[in-house]
């Protein structure tokens, strides 16, 4: 990716702006994402919809935000412009987008959607605005399993006989944090910089400063994952930690991942087999899934040029 203007410079006219309601006449233009022109109103709803998830974004420092919501916004338009090349339309159909909402605002602990509407209201959101991003999300993740499905690798007979085998086992609510390295970054100074801010901050605001995954926006969180539909080597170094504990790096596809114990506990599954099988055939499917995702959106950031304006 090639960026032209200064970080220094961004950070001072954001901060100039304020992290409140903006008049029109305040709004200023940042940069430019190919032709996506981008503002410090859009900085700003950013925040706000990050907040949603994200109730730690509260005590994080202005430049902090900044750095956060830059970093999204930069990661929904990549995925805005590869769709455009395939589709006319980024539209979803309407009861599916509807159903999406609905598990959208249960999951955030909204009673209906009239009360998740008034929370946007009151901060100065939209439904529109999220239903768009909900939109592009769903259409990427299925533009990805099309693009990538028949490269997605699962032993289902091995993953039966393991689960049969081990009946008893572990299950762990994770967070995570995926990165890849820059031209002459090493692993042990890219993971100084990333300790540094989980340690003097948390997780969750180190992984919206450095994740490259699609977790990120929700500060990292995955949740619960079977032990049993983790990979070998990510299983190993889980087993070695414990709650409220994070790993070394780990090497994966398309970067390296840092996980995150935020509660575990002991499951029996004795009682459906075949069901257990298919969870973990799906939980591995997603987990290959969002490294293709990543691996492809690293790869389409090198064509994207990005101007101060």
């Amino acid at each position: 990716m090639i960026y032209k203007f200064k970080i220094l410079y961004l950070i001072i006219l954001f901060l100039s702006c304020g992290l409140t309601s903006v008049k029109s006449d305040e709004n200023k233009i940042l940069f430019k994402i190919n032709n996506d022109i981008i503002t410090t109103v859009d900085l700003i709803n950013e925040i706000k919809y990050l907040k949603i998830f994200n109730k730690e974004l509260n005590n994080v420092e202005q430049e902090k935000l900044y750095e956060i919501s830059k970093k999204s916004i930069i990661r929904e338009k990549l995925k805005k412009i590869e769709l455009s090349k395939y589709f006319e339309k980024l539209e979803i159909e309407r009861k599916y987008l509807e159903n999406i909402i609905s598990n959208f605002y249960q999951n955030n602990n909204f009673e209906n959607l009239e009360s998740f509407e008034n929370f946007l209201l009151e901060k100065n959101l939209s439904i529109k605005f999220v239903e768009k991003k909900i939109t592009i999300e769903s259409i990427w993740n299925q533009f990805i399993f099309q693009k990538y499905k028949n490269d997605v690798k699962i032993k289902k007979d091995e993953i039966k006989a393991d689960v049969i085998k081990n009946n008893i086992q572990n299950e762990y609510l994770l967070s995570e944090i995926i990165f890849n390295l820059k031209t002459n970054e090493s692993v042990e100074e890219k993971f100084k910089i990333i300790k540094s801010d989980i340690d003097n901050k948390n997780f969750e605001t180190a992984a919206l400063l450095h994740s490259i995954s699609g977790s990120a926006d929700k500060g990292g969180k995955v949740g619960w994952i079977k032990e049993n539909s983790l990979n070998p080597k990510i299983k190993s170094s889980i087993s070695k930690i414990k709650k409220y504990f994070y790993t070394d790096p780990i090497v994966v596809p398309g970067g390296f991942v840092i996980l995150y114990i935020n509660d575990k506990r002991t499951i029996n599954i004795t009682d459906n087999i075949e069901n257990e099988v298919e969870l973990i055939v799906k939980a591995k499917t997603r987990e290959q899934l969002n490294q293709f995702s990543n691996i492809y959106l690293n790869k389409i950031k090198k064509n994207i040029v990005i101007n101060a304006l």
